[in-house]
């Protein structure tokens, strides 16, 4: 199984701050429940990658010049 690799399981995401000063993401599926928690800091490089991912998902965007 890869990040390509398509599965019909339906899972849960939650991301929120912990008492504790910790960023969690929390993922909850039939039977599962995985708490991940990191620092502030690599938070911050993990919402990075989500959003270079994003971008690379998108493609490029429309060519400047109409043509």
């Amino acid at each position: 199984m890869g990040i390509n690799t398509e599965r019909d399981i339906e899972a849960n995401l939650q991301i929120g701050p912990t008492d504790k000063g910790m960023v969690r993401l929390f993922v909850e599926a039939p039977g599962v429940e995985v708490p991940m928690d990191f620092d502030p800091d690599e938070a911050d490089e993990i919402a990075e990658e989500i959003r270079a991912a994003a971008r690379i998902a998108r493609g490029p965007g429309p060519k400047k010049g109409g043509r």
